[in-house]
């Protein structure tokens, strides 16, 4: 058996919006696409309730209907989807050697599309109740939560969104809010109207503590901003929507250049700083976090890809599909 990697002409290293675009795209002309991704395929939108803004559903779509359709379309043309993970990435001059739970792997084109992962409070309780009364996503968890009480923590449009989303469930939701104000749209505000009997939100309330008895999550504690005094909220569960960080741990020794808060920078050609490394989606540097944003640079980024790949393996020419969009 040789010892020699696999050679592809793409990795995409994830597998949300973003990366599935952009390998509808390359397998659609006949690039040899390879995607690995650790998490769930169609990434934070597949654990997206509902999506109301994405072009083409007028009535909105579920987040993992939209996922399941991109990864179908992605499947048909040839993409090979992969469950794994990749943990760096080198380059070598002519390829780029990935290290990954498949063994190593050699490419010609690398796409960085892992997006982001929940943000955590990092407050006592958190990571001992995680998935036992503590959660980060309402459509995977709000129904165990049936006829329960729940905190919420958080003031944008995820928290509200999933606030709202938990009403099928929660009789009773309490949203805790750092600030004096939502930074939710007014379109998601003005519907958080229309749930006052089950949803309450406190402003000026910092989360400190999420208490459990017997095994189980029972009170958030946290402090009035205030009047700088103790509050408490009795619960069952707590879901935690506060922002998101951008998954590219694996990257710290490739070279590759992230800004300051770990976000992959690139230039206006999605090329990263290293040769034949791209990035696309929501781990990109001025990423706007919306899933049709995400498909445009996936869709970009294998254009610039296959033109990369012909510059600079002339003497394997990739085949464009006559007609292509």
């Amino acid at each position: 058996m040789s010892d020699q990697p696999e050679i592809h002409d793409v990795v995409t290293i994830g597998a949300g919006p973003a990366a599935l675009t952009a390998a509808i795209y390359t397998t659609r002309e006949d690039i040899d696409t390879v995607l690995f991704e650790k998490g769930v395929i169609g990434g934070l939108a597949a654990t997206t309730d509902w999506v109301d803004n994405y072009p083409g559903f007028p009535k909105g779509i579920a987040g993992l209907d939209l996922a399941e359709g991109l990864r179908e379309q992605a499947e048909r043309f040839g993409a090979d989807i992969r469950l794994g993970e990749v943990m760096s990435v080198k380059d070598e001059g002519e390829y780029r050697r990935l290290e990954t739970t498949d063994g190593d792997i050699l490419a010609k084109a690398v796409l960085i599309a892992t997006g982001s992962d929940y943000k955590k409070l990092g407050i006592p309780g958190e990571k001992e109740y995680y998935a036992r009364g503590v959660h980060y996503c309402a459509t995977c968890d709000g129904a165990f939560y049936r006829d329960k009480r729940l905190v919420v923590v958080g003031g944008g449009n995820s928290a509200i969104q999933e606030a709202i989303f938990l009403t099928r469930f929660a009789t009773k939701i309490d949203v805790l809010v750092r600030g004096d104000t939502l930074r939710a749209s007014e379109v998601l505000q003005h519907e958080l109207d229309n749930h006052k009997d089950q949803i309450t939100v406190h402003f000026n309330v910092v989360t400190d503590e999420i208490v459990g008895q017997d095994g189980k999550v029972v009170s958030v504690s946290g402090t009035d901003k205030l009047t700088n005094s103790p509050v408490s909220f009795e619960t069952d569960g707590v879901f935690v929507f506060i922002g998101l960080l951008p998954n590219t741990q694996f990257l710290q020794n490739s070279g590759v250049e992230l800004d300051e808060i770990g976000m992959v920078k690139t230039n206006d050609r999605l090329e990263t700083n290293v040769k034949g490394v791209f990035a696309a989606g929501d781990v990109r540097s001025g990423a706007t976090m919306q899933i049709a944003s995400a498909t445009g640079e996936g869709a970009t980024a294998a254009l610039i890809m296959r033109k990369f790949i012909e510059e600079n393996y002339s003497k394997q020419p990739v085949a464009a599909t006559a007609g292509a969009v």
